[in-house]
């Protein structure tokens, strides 16, 4: 092989590495960061008829002796561009024990746009920010199990997202892989954090909204 076809050869090479670098930074770069949402939380106890009410009063999750009730809002200002198919989550994670609630009721004026749930994204995400270790799933007997769950907004125009929570005392017999939040718990205790997921389940960030 001439030296002229090897520098050839190399500089192809070079060409692909550097295209392939620039490809990967413009896919995982978000159209818009936090800073352009201007996100706010509120998370407070309630009594069960006011959270209820916040839902034209459907009956949420009856709270057995002990349990708590959580009402809270996530408010943001919808972004100027969007890509299609990206999506928003909320979650609220206990600090102490690091888990989430079981069951969240959610509504925006948005409705077939906001659901609740788990999403596999979220193993990557606590991978790529420890201060969220304990929102993916844990591993149960060689698989994999979400016990608590998240806020799932598909349309960044679904604002604001009210939802709301019941956390049970826990069962002294409940396996930690079961775990979810517990009461008794203060409001300072529930971290609430917004994570912007891209439309190929890239990660573009995760905003810390409350405690």
């Amino acid at each position: 092989m001439t030296r002229r076809r090897m520098l050839a050869l190399g500089t192809i090479a070079v060409v692909i590495v550097v295209t392939l670098t620039g490809w990967r930074w413009w896919h995982h770069r978000s159209p818009y960061g936090p800073e352009v949402l201007k996100a706010t939380a509120t998370l407070r106890l309630v009594d069960q008829a006011t959270a209820d009410a916040a839902f034209d009063g459907q009956q949420l999750v009856v709270p057995s002796d002990g349990a708590q009730v959580f009402l809270g809002q996530v408010r943001w200002t919808p972004p100027p561009q969007a890509k299609p198919g990206a999506m928003l989550i909320i979650a609220v994670l206990d600090k102490r024990t690091r888990t989430l609630p079981g069951i969240i009721s959610t509504r925006s004026n948005r409705p077939d746009q906001v659901g609740s749930g788990s999403d596999g994204v979220l193993d990557a995400v606590e991978q790529h920010y420890p201060w969220l270790q304990g929102v993916g799933a844990r591993e149960v007997n060689g698989g994999f199990h979400s016990s608590g769950n998240v806020v799932v907004v598909t349309s960044v125009d679904a604002t604001p997202v009210t939802y709301s929570f019941v956390l049970h005392p826990a069962h002294p017999d409940t396996p930690q892989e079961y775990a979810v939040a517990s009461a008794p718990a203060a409001v300072d205790d529930l971290m609430v954090a917004l994570i912007s997921v891209g439309p190929d389940r890239q990660i573009y960030w995760a905003e810390r909204l409350l405690n």
